[in-house]
This record gives structure tokens, sequence and C-alpha cells, in this order.
């Protein structure tokens, strides 16, 4: 049995579950598979922080990738909204940024993007919540936002539906067909095989599973990160201490993030050591949730990148196949801007952001250092 979409999208994440609905709009034929359930690796396991952003000012490719997500998010939350009755649960609430001494060279990048912000007295910061002894330099972001990751992910997959996307769950791909040097078909071990115009790769820390057949080796690796899920009423604003967070869901629920465990390969499983590690944060930062009861811990495998950015673009050699990984820590702010950027590619349109800072074969090594870390 052989289908024929305009494009096939391989993974079900936030990346290619927007991607598909925004070419399904531009009125391609798209069908979306995933080894597993749909938006249950990554993508679900987050903690859904949009930082603040203004596209027409950002520095760089990544930050301008990343400004479109913050700028887009409340329409497009919207949009989901109205279409499918599930509310994302986009969420301006407002975050404090403590910053340390070698990191205060972000602020030229937020002023000159126009963001908002003020650093905060230790009284002011008292005033907003109830913080402990927290190091680093307050800063006031009153545009930072949230969404609540499974409600995004389930808003995305009915509205997938909607716009006539096929979802197919469960159908792991298997080998790639080639004639004449190009990809005419994608084996599936359901024993089916996919015909597409274009072939999408956005299967997060799997992709490059799905690359090496093409003679690509794409340097994406797991790093799996660890959640805790508190009861508590406090705080109001999100907090980002370096690589860890806290957020508050606004429903008497707080989510702690989160660690970074290169190291632990492909295992999802949370550890009793980093939990209690989230906890200790979580009480120090706020310390009013010592007392908080946990509802719920949790691990995901972020898609990491050896610089941090993203792969996005044609693979080499292969231009009709598609690669969005690595997208890391940032998968949820940078998915609109991404879909945007591939529906650019494909229609072979001038994109949205210059795509040479994510080409597959950029050279190794640190690109400028991004406004926000996460």
């Amino acid at each position: 049995m052989a289908t024929s979409p305009d494009v096939a999208v391989i993974g079900g994440g936030v990346i290619g579950l927007t991607a598909a609905y925004v070419l399904a709009n531009e009125g391609h034929s798209v069908e979306l598979r995933d080894r597993t359930d749909l938006g249950t690796e990554a993508s679900w396991a987050g903690a859904g922080i949009i930082p603040p952003g203004n596209p027409d000012r950002a520095a760089t490719p990544a930050d301008r990738l990343r400004a479109i997500g913050s700028a887009r998010f409340p329409a497009f939350a919207a949009e989901l909204r109205n279409l499918t009755g599930i509310d994302p649960g986009y969420r301006k609430c407002g975050g404090i940024e403590f910053l340390p001494p070698h990191d205060a060279d972000v602020l030229p990048l937020w002023d000159h993007e126009g963001i908002r912000f003020a650093r905060l007295g230790r009284d002011d910061l008292r005033h907003l919540e109830p913080i402990g002894e927290v190091p680093g330099d307050p800063y006031h972001l009153p545009d930072c936002a949230q969404v609540r990751n499974p409600w995004l992910l389930r808003a995305l997959i009915a509205a997938c539906e909607h716009a006539g996307v096929r979802l197919r769950p469960h159908t792991p791909a298997g080998r790639w067909e080639f004639a004449g040097g190009r990809v005419t078909g994608l084996r599936l071990t359901t024993d089916e095989t996919v015909r597409a115009g274009h072939y999408l790769t956005a299967a997060g820390a799997w992709t490059g599973f799905l690359l090496e057949p093409l003679g690509v080796r794409l340097p994406v690796r797991p790093v799996r990160g660890q959640i805790v899920l508190l009861n508590a009423d406090v705080p109001r604003h999100i907090l980002m201490v370096g690589k860890r967070y806290v957020v508050p869901r606004g429903d008497s629920r707080v989510l702690i993030g989160s660690t970074e465990e290169p190291e632990a390969g492909f295992e999802k499983q949370t550890t009793p050591a980093a939990v209690a590690g989230l906890i200790r944060f979580a009480a120090r930062t706020v310390p009013v949730l010592a007392a908080a009861a946990v509802e719920k811990t949790w691990a995901g495998l972020r898609p990491g990148s050896p610089d941090g950015l993203p792969y996005i673009g044609r693979v080499p050699g292969h231009d009709n196949v598609l690669v969005a990984a690595g997208h890391f820590r940032a998968g949820i702010q940078l998915s609109i801007g991404t879909a945007q950027l591939l529906a650019d590619l494909v229609h072979g349109r001038p994109p949205v952001v210059p795509p040479d800072a994510f080409r597959l074969d950029r050279p190794p090594g640190a690109g400028p250092k991004p406004a926000f870390r996460s």
C-alpha cells in the first residue's frame, strides 16, 4: 500500500504538528507519522515558557525565531482554542530572571530588541514574590508568558485533524527508497510506503537515526530533563535561575524544573536524587514551597545540539528532504517560527528567518549568545 501526500512529516511533537498544521492551511496534503503516541515526548514534558520578543528588532536569526513565537502565540493560541474548543493555556504571567554578573551581556540584547525589563531591588522583589536567597540580579520581564504543554499538544492534534492532516501514530519509519539519487519513498514498518513531494524529519532526539541512511550524521542527542509538579498557590511570576525555573500554572500547581543530563541517553525515568535536588531548589527559591505536596514527577528527552541551535533546512544531496530538529529547551517557543520557515522553504519563497544559521552542515562551534536560555 502506498500513499502520496504533498508533505510527509515524521515526528509528532510540537515542531512536526505545528509545521503540519501550517502546511495544511496553505493548501498542501499532509501526512504525519510517529513511532508512538502523538505529542508524548519532549514537547509534552517541558515547561512551556515563552520569553518576550520583537521579531523586527531581534539581533540574531535564533532570536528572531524565538521572537516570532512570542509575537504570534497570543493569536495562535486563540485560533487553536476557537477551532478546537481546547485551551492551550496561553497566559502572560510575567517573569523574573536572576542573572549572574557574567550573563549581564544579554541586557543590551534585550534593550536592542525593545523587550520591557527592569532591574529589581531586593525590597521590590519581595514585594512581588515571597522569594528566598536566590543568587544573581533579578530582572522583571512583564511580557514573559507560558502555555500548558499537554493542552497545547492536544489542541494541535485536533487542529491538524480539522485541517485535513492524516495523523498516523504508531507507524515507525523503516527505510528510505531512492531513484537517481533522489528520495522517492519512505518504507514503514507496517509495510506501507509513503511517496511524498517533500519529507520533513522532525523526530526530536531520534532524528539522527532517520538521517544516517541519507549520509548525514546529525549530532542531535537526548538530554534528559526531570520535572516536579507541586501543589501550591505561589509564586505568581515565572522564576528563572540559570538552567532551572519555577513556573506557576495558575490552578494551585507549580512546576519545578529542570535537570540537564546528556549522560542519561534514552533513559526517560526520573531519579530520586534529581527529584530531591529540584525540591531543594524550589524551597530555596520560594521558601513556602518547602511545605508543598508533590503531585507528580516526570522526565523528557530534549533534542540537544552542540551549539544549542536547531537544525532546520534541506538535507544536503536530497533536496526534497527537510529537517527540523535539535530545538533543545526551546521547542515550544521556536515552534511557530520554525513552521513558518519550513513552509517558506517548501514554497521556495523568501524565508521569514535567514536559514543559514540553522543549516545541517554549519561549522561546529558556539554561535552568538541568545537573548534567553529557555
